[in-house]
């Protein structure tokens, strides 16, 4: 794919642009002391507060303060994000306030919040997984972190007036400003020509600590492109899209309050990565990030918080065609303040019919589902519709905390009003190390349509709500079904449904290794190949993956950058109970 040809642009074009600069040299002067010559990369602990611009709105609900050990207090900003939520009687929209807190750090950072309100009652610090040892004293809470971590911090049970708190690795790609490859937008309040940023192939766009850009990024038809920084996308008509596109990288950057749109929207594309996105949006149909007919992506370390559907994978929509495939997320935090925290199907192509296959959900909590409406419930929704069918889908180590209302699961083959023809199916379906803790989860809902568009070899694994292990041969009365003790529906168009402990083998059969025997990469530009296998394989290997190429033995996902061009043959493997599988995988590197 090739962009329209167009003149090097560098640092000036854009800085002209700015409508404001930052909130003032105390802020600007103490973030540059703090990313100096003392805090080099030798450090052991390493602070960086960005500067906010004036004209950004803040919120006063809290006060927030961070330090290295031994060292000051400094101020860390706290914006105001907007959430939404439906009123159930009207179907009104109901947008509150609440506040965002950024910070860099590596080794240790202490952190302190005050509460404006006083005296605080009671304090949760989510995901809950994460047990973040904290004291509260009168109007404060005070923790420690030692690693990249996204938090919402909870006083008295608010789940709207909080802070959540982005504590993020430092940097590792800074441009050069006056690099021709990079549009460099400095600290203060941007503006394009349009609103929207079209970006050019082989270029950076980078948005430093303190910049806010108030437009679209779109990569459109180009390929070696990326979007990093530690700067804002805000009151815009969506965050970023991705469009026809490949080797497109997303890093680091806050979307904050879109207009109308998705946060990230990627659609008939190849090899895109989206890594420590934190998203909020408060309009109707306010995706965080929407994946239509594309391959080989990855989704990890983001925080969504939206006013719909945190993740959706897709087929067909709009002008994207063709399958879905290889699509990868994990080590993220999804809250849904309306319908599900992960979607997958609804939306094909019912004259040429489309599958979604090889979607790995791993590492995710989840910390909210608020949906009165019964047909949109699901913290995991498999919904194909459009005669899109889905199969070889891997939910793992998950955790959902209790949540407003919803449902834990929901594989439904479908026909909605957003469909002309129900889904052909649901099949191959491995969710494994589940863990709901909760008392208002509605049932679950597994459905086939008919007898021809099934749901079929569903396996849950030490599926565990509220403490108990749901499987079949658990001490149950004989009359009932292991369904009733999560509890869950499954109609008579469900197949081979399993529960198993995490002692019983999930296939007495070993794995075939189904992925691509070749695949190609770029040096210098991030790079997914997912390893997929049949019979259920619970860990993954590489040996001699090229160097800066790693493979997560849980999910098979092989992902880095890879750092010079040549060929290698690669071994790779997928291993259950009863053996492992091997096959050759030619890889590739291009020069740029």
């Amino acid at each position: 794919m090739r962009s329209p040809a167009v003149a090097p642009l560098g640092r000036g074009p854009f800085l002209t642009r700015s409508a404001v600069g930052t909130a003032g040299a105390e802020d600007t002067a103490e973030g540059a002391a703090e990313d100096g010559a003392e805090d080099g990369p030798g450090a052991a602990d390493r602070l960086v507060v960005h500067p906010v611009p004036t004209g950004l709105p803040l919120n006063t609900s809290f006060s927030v303060k961070a330090r290295k050990p031994g060292g000051g207090w400094r101020t860390v900003p706290v914006l105001r994000a907007r959430t939404r939520t439906v009123d159930e009687t009207t179907g009104a929209g109901i947008v509150r306030n609440t506040s965002v807190a950024n910070l860099d750090f590596t080794g240790t950072v202490e952190v302190e919040v005050t509460a404006a309100k006083g005296a605080i009652g009671s304090v949760r610090i989510r995901p809950l997984s994460y047990a973040v040892e904290h004291e509260v004293s009168g109007d404060t809470v005070r923790f420690s972190l030692t690693r990249p971590r996204n938090l919402s911090i909870e006083m008295d049970g608010d789940l709207y007036d909080n802070l959540h708190l982005h504590a993020n690795p430092i940097e590792r790609q800074r441009p050069d400003a006056d690099d021709p490859d990079v549009l460099y937008f400095g600290p203060g309040i941007h503006t394009v020509a349009g609103n929207v940023l079209q970006v050019p192939s082989g270029r950076t766009v980078y948005l430093a600590g303190g910049a806010v850009l108030k437009a679209r990024v779109d990569f459109t038809n180009v390929e070696n492109a990326r979007l990093i920084g530690r700067g804002i996308l805000y009151d815009a008509d969506g965050g970023t899209t991705v469009a026809f596109s490949r080797n497109i990288e997303i890093d680091g950057i806050l979307v904050l309050d879109p207009r109308t749109g998705y946060s990230c929207a990627i659609g008939q594309s190849q090899q895109v990565t989206v890594r420590n996105l934190h998203s909020y949006s408060c309009g109707q149909w306010g995706d965080g990030i929407d994946v239509f007919s594309s391959e080989d992506v990855l989704i990890e370390g983001v925080f969504m918080r939206n006013s719909d559907d945190c993740v959706a994978v897709y087929a067909h929509r709009w002008d994207y065609y063709g399958d879905c495939r290889n699509i990868t997320v994990r080590d993220s935090t999804l809250w849904a303040d309306v319908a599900h925290p992960v979607n997958i199907g609804t939306h094909g192509d019912p004259e040429k019919p489309e599958v979604i296959e090889n979607i790995v959900l791993s590492d995710i909590d989840v910390l909210q589902h608020r949906e009165p409406q019964v047909l949109y419930q699901g913290c995991f929704a498999l919904n194909p519709g459009d005669g899109t069918l889905i199969r070889n889908v891997r939910i793992q180590d998950v955790r959902v905390e209790d949540f407003t209302r919803g449902q834990l699961i929901n594989l439904r083959v479908m026909a909605n009003r957003y469909n002309a023809s129900p889904g052909r199916g649901i099949e191959d379906v491995y969710v494994r190390n589940l863990t709901y803790d909760g008392t208002h989860a509605d049932t679950a809902i597994l459905a086939g349509y008919d007898a021809d568009r099934p749901v079929k070899n569903v396996t849950f694994q030490n599926l565990t709500v509220n403490g108990t292990v749901v499987h079949d041969r658990m001490e149950k009365p004989g009359w009932f079904l292991t369904t009733d003790m999560v509890p869950m529906f499954a109609n008579e168009h469900v197949r081979s449904l399993r529960f198993l402990d995490e002692s019983t083998a999930a296939s007495t059969v070993a794995p075939e290794i189904t992925g691509a025997g070749e695949a190609t990469a770029t040096t210098n530009r991030a790079f997914n190949h997912l390893v997929t296998a049949t019979a259920l394989p619970t860990s993954f290997d590489a040996e001699g993956l090229p160097e800066g190429l790693v493979i997560d033995k849980d999910t098979g996902l092989v992902s880095g950058t890879p750092e010079a061009p040549g060929t290698s043959t690669v071994t790779v493997s997928a291993t259950n109970a009863a053996g492992t599988a091997t096959k050759s995988l030619r890889l590739t590197v291009r020069n740029v």
